[in-house]
């Protein structure tokens, strides 16, 4: 069954009501004082929604069923979490949990097996995440999810890096119409002689950048900094964190 098809779970979707925003409001008045043919009919009312977050995860080779069930799970969660109180969209509210939940059921489906343990503060921290961008309406740093969640910041790294997709060394990278290039393609041998002098190479380039080039690098690449901290930490802009870096790795790459 492809997400093009209208049926899906034997489900209709060209038959599905699209409710309006201020209609999800009243239904969800009457879910909090007990109602469940209102929780009922609001379900029913967001599976276009469901169908539309999983359009974003055509490219793993799930059953789209099977996603589509999942991403039901996670509507009804948000449905059952919300509150009418916090002044903001249901969808707003609902979609990440859907995106949460089809990430959780794709972590606990990967063929590398993680820890339950490492899986469950991966989960936290995305959770963690959601909430911080709902909060500040950008994107949380690391430090921020481990304060959030009282653990070192290289646990959440690690455990975020754990869930990861593993990519195939047999995964096409680039094809031109002749011949493919692989990701083992892109493997080096160490014991490769041309490696020594690539460093040596480099080196002498990285020499020529400017203090700030250099600087913006070494935050980035080598204590692995992301654009928004490099951006705090240096003064400027998020923008042209990207340009300089964009700016020097252009000038490495050029040589």
């Amino acid at each position: 069954m492809q997400f093009s098809k209208v049926e899906i779970c034997g489900v209709n979707t060209a038959n599905i009501k699209v409710l309006k925003e201020k209609e999800k409001m009243e239904l969800l008045m009457r879910i909090k004082q007990g109602d469940k043919k209102a929780r009922d009919e609001l379900i029913n009312g967001n599976l276009r929604l469901v169908l539309s977050v999983i359009q974003r995860f055509t490219n793993r080779g799930e059953n789209p069923d099977d996603l589509f069930q999942v991403g039901c799970i996670g509507l009804i969660k948000a449905i059952d979490n919300f509150n009418v109180d916090m002044g903001v969209r249901f969808s707003t509210y609902s979609v990440p949990m859907i995106i949460g939940e089809i990430r959780r059921y794709l972590r606990d489906n990967n063929a590398l097996r993680v820890s339950r343990s490492m899986r469950d503060t991966a989960y936290h921290a995305m959770q963690v995440k959601e909430k911080l961008i709902l909060k500040n309406n950008q994107e949380p740093t690391v430090e921020e999810i481990a304060e959030e969640l009282g653990i070192k910041k290289e646990e959440v790294v690690l455990a975020l890096e754990s869930i990861v997709e593993p990519v195939s060394l047999f995964e096409p990278i680039y094809n031109d119409g002749g011949d493919t290039i692989y990701v083992m393609d892109q493997i080096g041998d160490k014991d490769d002689d041309r490696n020594w002098i690539d460093e040596i190479e480099l080196k002498e380039e990285i020499k020529k950048l400017s203090p700030r080039e250099k600087r913006i690098l070494s935050m980035r690449f080598m204590q692995g900094k992301t654009q928004m901290e490099v951006a705090q930490e240096v003064g400027i802009s998020q923008a042209q964190v990207s340009r300089l870096e964009k700016g020097a790795l252009k000038k490495i790459k050029g040589q």
